[in-house]
């Protein structure tokens, strides 16, 4: 289980481990917090009122200070996980659903063709889409595209990058990805 730490202003950072997160708790670095409760860890006994210290760790928390990083600088990196999500697990030849397994990276503009491996320039496809366009384009090879790649945004990376999301994690992140987001189709 992860979970979503946020800045200070709500912009996802990272996915963090929940002994991660008690560290946060521990130097009350913690801000703010919203989700469910997802664990209780207990420490030890003080030495003068001898009562038990207690950390409970919620879904989604917000952090003090400012983030070492700029969310809006981050690139989402390329995965075939993460493309095949995107694209629903859908061949963007023959319109088809297929698991994991028997789907590919498809470079629209081929490599052969000095095409790049980037989000714009990818989609998924079935072994035999992929294998019938060979190096062509869709254009060279009479394989129209069903549906366009786009880069994801930070919020679509998030959700992207993590297979185990608890709902109140999700229902934050969906909040705030956009509405022509192929995720929310």
């Amino acid at each position: 289980m992860k979970v979503l730490k946020l800045s200070a202003q709500g912009l996802p950072q990272s996915w963090i481990s929940l002994e991660e997160a008690v560290l946060h708790y521990a130097a009350d670095e913690v801000r703010w917090e919203v989700g469910q409760q997802v664990a209780v860890f207990h420490g030890g006994h003080n030495a003068i009122t001898g009562e038990q210290s207690i950390i409970t760790v919620n879904s989604i928390i917000g952090t003090k200070g400012v983030p070492k990083i700029n969310p809006f600088e981050l690139r989402s990196g390329l995965t075939n996980t993460k493309l095949f999500t995107r694209d629903r697990y859908v061949c963007a030849y023959c319109g088809d659903h297929f698991h994991e397994a028997e789907l590919t990276r498809e470079h629209i503009v081929p490599v052969s063709q000095n095409g790049r491996d980037h989000w714009m320039n990818v989609v998924t496809a079935c072994k035999a889409c992929n294998h019938r366009k060979r190096d062509r384009t869709p254009e060279q090879a009479n394989m129209p595209l069903l549906y366009t790649p786009y880069v994801p945004s930070l919020w679509e990376d998030f959700i992207l990058r993590n297979r185990r999301i608890l709902a109140d994690q999700m229902e934050f992140l969906m909040a705030h990805v956009p509405r022509t987001s192929r995720l929310l189709m």
